[in-house]
């Protein structure tokens, strides 16, 4: 397998590699993953069985683009694909560090500014992605409001009345969510689409960095929302992106109803108390 991944990035990068060196580092709760180099050149590779490779592909082409609008720092992806039974995707490999003021006020100005690319074809992406090991539905919709509903939370309480989860108020804010959304329109940014804590951060030399995404183009308020889902990042975060694109009143509704996408996708995901919490989140909302 690894002469195989070996063989991928010289032929990408132009540059004889040879994996001399293979120390495993988290990958996250879904995948292994590996740092690997020889004497001068160094990249984190992850790992899953070979039926994943397709979100190994959507991964890429999510960093991908938000690499190429040269706004806030990624991973740069340099290939990915299968070797016997597993799939793998290999990526750039950035030193962390700590971060301090200037670095987290300077990740709010830069996800800002990669907010404001947008697309002409509405919300959606080119192809279906996951969130955490769910899939995804990216179908490219005109109307935010009928994209989220449909694609997002609704997908979502699909998933979980098969996994036996109740949601006795679940149709009622479906069919509220348009109330909710009323007069406010927003522009269809690429978005991260997963950006809480663990996919933040910064390098050594204090770069912010933003990583693990979950990419479309949708109402760029689901990242800040995520962001406040665990604890919140700094103030400064806040403070920067603010000065570059403010956001709209009534965020604060909307982002307990965009932060139930997440909690009901983690019942989904792990069961358990998840439930009772998006249920207290949408009792919350319809308020």
């Amino acid at each position: 397998m690894w002469t195989d991944i070996d063989t991928h990035i010289t032929q990408i990068t132009g540059e004889k590699f040879h994996s001399a060196h293979r120390r495993s580092v988290g990958g996250g709760c879904i995948n292994q993953g590996y740092v690997v180099s020889d004497d001068k050149l160094t990249y984190f590779v992850k790992l899953n069985q070979a039926s994943q490779a397709s979100m190994f592909e959507a991964e890429a082409l999510g960093l991908e683009q938000m690499y190429n609008t040269g706004t806030i720092r990624v991973p740069k992806p340099i290939c990915y694909g299968t070797a016997g039974n597993s799939c793998y995707l290999v990526l750039e490999w950035l030193e962390m560090g700590s971060g301090n003021t200037k670095t987290w006020q300077e990740m709010g100005r830069k996800l800002a500014a990669m907010h404001k690319v947008t697309s002409q074809n509405g919300f959606g992406w080119d192809i279906n992605n996951t969130i955490g090991s769910t899939p995804q539905i990216n179908t490219w919709t005109s109307n935010w409001v009928e994209f989220f509903g449909k694609h997002r939370l609704g997908y979502q309480f699909q998933l979980a009345r098969r996994r036996g989860g109740r949601f006795p108020q679940a149709e009622e804010l479906l069919t509220a969510i348009p109330e909710i959304l009323a007069d406010y329109h927003p522009q269809s940014s690429l978005v991260h689409g997963d950006l809480w804590g663990g996919n933040a951060g910064c390098t050594v030399k204090g770069e912010p960095v933003i990583f693990d995404p979950a990419t479309y183009f949708g109402d760029r308020e689901v990242d800040i929302a995520m962001t406040e889902l665990f604890g919140g990042f700094p103030a400064a975060f806040y403070q920067g992106y603010d000065e570059v694109f403010p956001l709209e009143s009534g965020y604060e509704r909307r982002k307990s109803l965009y932060n139930l996408y997440h909690i009901v996708n983690h019942f989904n995901l792990f069961g358990g108390g998840y439930e009772s919490q998006a249920n207290s989140m949408i009792t919350r909302v319809l308020r």
